[in-house]
């Protein structure tokens, strides 16, 4: 079956760093753009990061700067390097497979089952 574990959340203090981690399994993980999504409590979904086939990237203007996605096709992974941590960025990180339909769009395929991330003193 197809899975995404993600890994390496925690509590950071602000101004710190935090590295995550996603491992997938199921399908065909170098064929797909790997997103990241956050939930910050009793918020909705934020889009976060992009890194796509080619690995070029692309960051949501909150994180621009201060994260950094990249990915090993060979492991199967897709990783977020989280610099100057702010509270804000207080959430539930989610790794996701990215799909493109002309009817739909791009869409979400797969995602994995989250990390918690708390960044305060």
């Amino acid at each position: 079956e197809v899975q995404l574990v993600e890994s390496g959340g925690g509590l950071v203090q602000p101004g710190g760093s935090l590295s995550l981690s996603c491992v997938a399994s199921g399908f065909t993980f170098s064929s797909y753009r790997m997103s990241w999504v956050r939930q910050a409590p009793g918020k909705g979904l934020e889009w976060v990061s992009s890194i796509h086939t080619g690995s070029d990237t692309y960051y949501a203007n909150s994180v621009k700067g201060r994260f950094v996605s990249s990915r090993d096709n060979a492991k199967n992974m897709v990783f977020l390097q989280m610099n100057s941590l702010k509270t804000a960025d207080t959430a539930v990180y989610y790794c996701a497979a990215l799909s493109f339909t002309r009817r739909a769009g791009y869409y979400f395929t797969y995602w994995g089952q989250g990390t918690q991330v708390t960044v305060s003193s």
